[in-house]
C-alpha cells in the first residue's frame, strides 16, 4: 500500500517509506491537539522526537500507532521559539518523550508536570538549554530534583546506581511510610553513550554495530528494525529465506531472555530449582543462536538486504534436535513454578498495574499484555515473515508479577512452535540482496516486536540520501514508568521481584 493522507497525518505501513514533503506540517498547536485527539480515540505514541531544520529551528515529528488499522500515522510541526504547550497534562504517554525532547533540543514544554533530564547530557543545539544551565558546567548524572514526602513515619530510601548484583546502573528513590511505598522515582542516564548523535551523516560502517549494541540483549531486534528502515528507504526486496531466518533469530532471542527471566524471578523468591535450571537452559537457547551465526547474541546475523549467514540442512537438523531437548527441559523447570504454593504466594497480587494505567502511560510488550492488552507488533503491524505466520497474542488480566511471568511462559511455548515450523519449511533462495541507494529527503518507520516489546526506528534522510536524523525507541523507554506504578502501595522488599518482572534495559533507555 502506498502512503496515504489520513486526516492531518500521513498513514504508513510498518517498514515503509515516503518523501518527507508528504508528511503534513501543522502548527504546533494543531499537532498537539491532533495527538491528544488520536490518543483519546485509541491510538498510541510510538515515537515523538525533535530534529533541527534550517538554521536553528526545531521540528517535532510524531509517529502514532493505529493498531486496529495496522497503520502508522506521521505528522510534524515547527516549534516557534524555544517553548511550546506540553502534551503531558492531557496525554500522559508523552511525558517521557517530552523530557527527552527538552534535553536533546533545548526547547521547553511549558506546563510539563515534572520536567527533568532523562540522560544528563548537553543539548544537541549549542546555546539552547531547557533548564538554562551554564555551558561551563557539564551535567552530572543523577543530580536533579526529586519528589519529597514529609510526615510522621515517612522516610526516603535511595538504591543505586551501584547495586549489589552485577547489573547495569540506575538510581531508584523510594518515598515510604514505614514499609509502604508511596512512590518510586527512577533516575537513569548512567549508561548514556551518545549513540543517536553518531548516526546523522550515516549509514556508516559502524552503524549496524551501534544498532546491535543499543541494547545488547536485543541485538537481533534492533538490527532487524534498522535493516527494515534501510530496506524501505532503498526499496530493497528481501528474500523469503532471509525473512524466515530473521524471524527464527527473533524468536530465539525471545526464548533465551524469557527463560532467563523466569529463572531470575524464581531466584528472587528463593526458589532455586527453577532458577538453577533456567540459567543453564537460557544458555542452550543462546547457543542455538550461535549455531546460526557464531554469536550467542545474534550479532552479524541480520544485515540490510537480508541475513549475514545461511543455514545448511545439517545445522537445521541440529537446531531442531537441540530445540526438542530444550523444550523438554524448560517445561519441566518452569512447571515447578506454577506447582509451588510459596512461589505463587509471592507472585500473585504483587506489583499490580491496572489496565487503565497501562493504557494511559503507553506500556508495550509483556508489560502491556500482562494487563490484558492485545498489543503485539507481530500481529498489529506485521512485516517480513510475520505477514505470513500468525503467532497468537498471549495475555493475562491482573497485571501483577504472576501475569508478567505467565505471559512469558506462554510466549516461550509459542516461540518454540514457530521456530520448529519454520526451520522445517525454510524457503529456498539467497539470503542477501544488494542494497540500493537510500532515497533523499525521505522518512521511514520500522517496528519490531522485540522480546521486551515494541522497538521503533525512524529514519529521516537529507538531500544526499544520508541520515539527517535517526531515532531509536527501545521498549524500555515506554515501560520504566510502569515499574514505578507497580511499586505504589507495595512493600519496599517487593522491589527486586517487581523490577525483575519488568526486566527493563538501562542501556536501551540511555542509548
Amino acid at each position: 500500500m502506498s502512503p496515504q493522507i489520513s486526516g492531518n497525518f500521513l498513514a504508513l505501513k510498518n517498514g515503509s517509506a515516503s518523501p518527507l514533503a508528504r508528511v503534513p506540517e501543522l502548527s504546533m498547536k494543531d499537532l498537539r491537539r491532533e495527538i491528544i485527539r488520536e490518543v483519546e480515540a485509541g491510538k498510541r505514541i510510538a515515537s515523538l522526537f525533535g530534529m533541527t531544520g534550517p538554521g536553528s529551528d526545531v521540528s517535532i515529528i510524531a509517529v502514532l500507532a493505529s493498531d486496529a488499522e495496522s497503520k502508522l500515522l506521521v505528522a510534524r510541526a515547527r516549534v516557534p521559539g524555544d517553548t511550546y504547550e506540553a502534551l503531558t497534562p492531557e496525554c500522559p504517554q508523552a511525558h517521557w518523550f517530552e523530557r527527552e525532547i527538552a534535553e536533546q533540543m533545548g526547547i521547553r514544554p511549558e506546563g510539563h508536570p515534572w520536567l527533568k533530564p532523562i540522560r544528563f547530557h548537553r543539548s544537541y543545539r549549542e546555546g539552547h538549554d531547557a533548564w538554562h544551565r551554564s555551558a561551563d558546567t557539564p551535567p552530572v548524572v543523577g543530580v536533579t530534583d526529586f519528589f519529597r514526602v514529609e510526615g510522621e513515619e515517612v522516610h526516603e530510601v535511595a538504591v543505586g546506581p551501584v547495586h549489589a548484583g552485577v547489573i547495569e546502573p540506575g538510581h531508584f528513590r523510594f518515598q515510604c511510610a514505614g514499609e509502604r511505598v508511596f512512590h518510586l522515582e527512577i533516575s537513569l542516564g548512567y549508561q548514556h553513550r551518545g549513540i543517536e548523535r553518531t548516526l546523522p551523516g550515516g549509514p556508516h560502517k559502524l552503524t549496524i554495530h551501534h544498532m546491535e549494541t543499543a541494547a545488547g540483549d536485543t541485538s537481533v531486534g534492533h538490527a532487524t528494525a534498522y535493516s527494515q528502515a534501510l530496506e524501505a528507504l532503498s526499496k530493497t526486496k528481501v528474500s523469503a529465506r532471509a525473512q524466515a531466518l530473521r524471524g527464527i533469530a527473533l524468536e530465539l532471542e525471545r526464548l533465551a531472555n524469557h527463560t532467563g527471566d523466569l529463572g531470575a524471578l524464581a531466584n528472587d523468591v528463593a526458589y532455586l530449582p527453577t532458577a538453577s535450571y533456567c540459567g543453564r537452559i537460557r544458555g542452550d537457547f543462546l547457543n542455538m543462536t550461535a549455531l546460526l551465526c557464531g554469536s550467542r547474541f545474534g550479532r552479524g546475523l541480520v544485515r540490510p538486504g537480508g541475513a549475514g549467514f545461511d543455514i545448511d540442512e545439517a545445522r537445521a537438523e541440529e537446531l531442531l534436535a537441540r530445540l526438542n531437548r530444550a523444550e523438554k527441559d524448560v517445561t519441566g523447570a518452569v512447571d515447578l513454578l506454577w506447582e509451588t504454593p510459596s512461589v505463587q504466594t509471592r507472585f500473585e497480587g504483587t506489583g499490580v498495574v491496572s489496565r487503565e494505567a497501562c493504557e494511559a502511560v503507553g506500556l508495550v510488550g509483556v508489560a502491556a499484555r500482562a494487563c490484558g492488552l492485545q498489543r503485539d507488533v507481530r500481529r498489529d503491524h506485521p512485516h517480513g515473515i510475520f505477514r505470513f505466520a500468525y503467532i497468537p497474542v498471549m495475555t493475562a488480566q491482573v497485571g501483577d508479577v504472576f501475569s508478567r511471568a505467565y505471559v512469558r511462559w506462554l510466549e516461550v511455548q509459542q516461540s518454540i512452535e514457530f521456530i520448529r515450523a519454520h526451520v522445517k519449511a525454510l524457503p529456498r533462495g539467497d539470503v542477501r540482496t544488494s542494497m540500493n541507494a537510500l532515497a533523499p529527503d525521505s522518512i521511514a518507520v520500522s517496528l519490531v516486536e522485540g522480546w521486551r516489546g515494541e522497538i521503533c526506528h525512524v529514519a529521516v534522510t537529507d538531500a544526499g540520501g544520508r541520515f539527517a536524523r535517526y531515532k531509536l525507541t527501545d521498549p524500555s523507554f515506554h515501560n520504566w514508568f510502569g515499574l514505578a506504578l507497580a511499586l505504589r502501595d507495595e512493600q519496599i522488599s517487593d522491589f527486586p521481584l517487581c523490577n525483575k518482572s519488568f526486566n527493563l534495559s538501562y542501556c536501551g533507555h540511555d542509548l
